[in-house]
């Protein structure tokens, strides 16, 4: 809690604007999560690392992502806060810990803007061959920072309309697959392939657990809505419901389409081996126009993501700039609310800046970059909900999970499996582990040569019950 030597008092701290209901902010979560380019962006990665086992990978991850779920919507009643789970994990676990927390979502969310938009030229590339990516993913990274500066009423309603676009898209991938399929679900589910020099072989648990850490990124996103309980009306409660609603209707959204894709791909060879495995099924099922139309979709679906995903990380770096994370001036600039939108738009603007940036770097580099981070975050909210309940943090909790400590326990020896098996992978997942290792280091070292030295990081948000 804020302590004398505050340098902005909880009265004086800025507050934003509670214009949105639950609905509002169920439909900019989904719209982050984006169950479209998570299907035609992320899933692609999934099936290269464990072929068909995909469909297993992405089952494991749902069950995880029920754990979770309750877990955030547990913790998320208790605080709805702009600082999402850094705020919730400082409050429980304490400074040291959430300030952890914030350096790893920090460097994840920010890279996640990118991974998202490069998609954009990938799609477009089918309707205008020769389109620099790079490019054109900072142009809509750009123009999604325009739109996110406005209000957040205006932006749920773009979001709506965008998301149900693609979802209009995944209905279609469905039906391709499941009417064609050129094979068994049992043999989906009892003989998993994956690709070799040779064609295909079959897949083995560990890879099938390695790529569940990049299916949980897949779905990750439901968790998102907290950061809108300071813009949410009844937050306590209807952050909780708009969470694992995001829950249920992403895995539905993204499960089914991939196992139709994995059913009615002609050959899981040439699947697999696909410079654009989504494109290639499509044509093949339903030829070019079809495809050309789809990919306009995605295209659009993937310009609603990144909106979506700077409205959230704005909302976390005004957080930090609220809780004067940074030098003064650069504190007091972040924490700005727009008088008329009631947005933190300067956030916004140094949020799709530095989003714009990184659509230049590598891909690979950026998912790597990514892949396990979301995984030492999820453990921390795991042990912050169990820390709750014991130390009485989040004793005022709106929600509490059922079975309670099943969800937080389960959800652990799943995360600690995916981590053992990611270890395991010298081409992903251990590089992953070192780099969510290292920004882990960073951040203390920030935090305690800095930040406590300086004694001004104090934890500030509404005070609403």
């Amino acid at each position: 809690m804020p302590g004398p030597s505050s340098s902005m008092s909880a009265a004086s701290a800025p507050k934003l604007h509670r214009g949105l209901k639950m609905l509002g902010t169920l439909l900019i979560t989904l719209s982050a999560i984006s169950p479209a380019s998570s299907v035609f962006i992320i899933a692609p990665g999934v099936m290269t690392q464990a072929g068909s086992g995909a469909f297993w990978s992405f089952v494991i991850a749902g069950v995880v992502g029920v754990f979770m779920a309750f877990v955030y919507a547990e913790l998320a009643s208790a605080y709805p806060l702009s600082g999402g789970e850094y705020a919730i994990v400082a409050r429980t676990l304490g400074r040291l810990p959430g300030f952890v927390a914030l350096g790893l979502l920090l460097v994840t969310q920010l890279l996640i803007i990118a991974v998202i938009a490069l998609g954009v030229g990938t799609y477009l590339e089918v309707l205008f061959p020769g389109l620099p990516g790079p490019l054109v993913a900072a142009v809509t990274t750009g123009i999604a920072t325009v739109l996110a500066v406005f209000d957040v009423r205006v932006n749920a309603w773009i979001t709506g309309v965008f998301l149900g676009i693609e979802m209009i898209a995944l209905a279609v991938l469905t039906v391709l697959g499941l009417f064609h399929p050129a094979r068994t679900m049992g043999d989906l589910l009892a003989h998993p392939v994956v690709a070799t020099s040779a064609g295909v072989a079959p897949a083995s648990a560990g890879l099938i657990a390695a790529a569940s850490a990049v299916a949980i990124f897949s779905y990750n996103g439901y968790g998102s809505a907290v950061y809108f309980g300071e813009e949410t009306k009844n937050a306590h409660r209807g952050i909780a419901r708009a969470i694992l609603w995001a829950l249920a209707i992403t895995v539905a959204a993204e499960l089914i389409p991939i196992t139709a894709v994995l059913l009615g791909a002609p050959s899981l060879a040439e699947l697999f081996s696909a410079p654009n495995m989504m494109s290639y099924f499509v044509t093949a099922r339903a030829g070019p126009t079809v495809n050309s139309v789809i990919s306009l979709a995605i295209a659009l679906a993937i310009l609603n993501a990144v909106l979506a995903i700077i409205l959230i990380t704005s909302r976390m770096v005004f957080s930090t700039g609220r809780d004067a994370t940074w030098p003064r001036a650069a504190s007091r600039g972040l924490a700005a609310i727009h008088p008329k939108t009631g947005t933190p738009w300067i956030a916004t603007i140094a949020t799709g800046m530095l989003g714009m940036a990184l659509c230049f770097a590598n891909k690979d580099f950026l998912l790597v970059m990514t892949a396990t981070s979301i995984v030492a975050v999820y453990a921390a909210l795991c042990l912050a909900v169990l820390a709750g309940r014991r130390n009485g943090s989040t004793a005022h909790a709106a929600y509490r999970m059922p079975w309670f400590p099943l969800a937080p326990l389960l959800a652990l020896a799943a995360l600690v499996y995916v981590t053992y098996e990611s270890a395991l992978d010298p081409a992903v997942g251990r590089p992953s582990l070192v780099i969510t290792v290292g920004i882990g280091v960073v951040s203390v070292v920030y935090y305690l040569a800095v930040l406590r030295r300086r004694g001004t990081w104090e934890l500030h948000g509404s005070n609403e019950r």
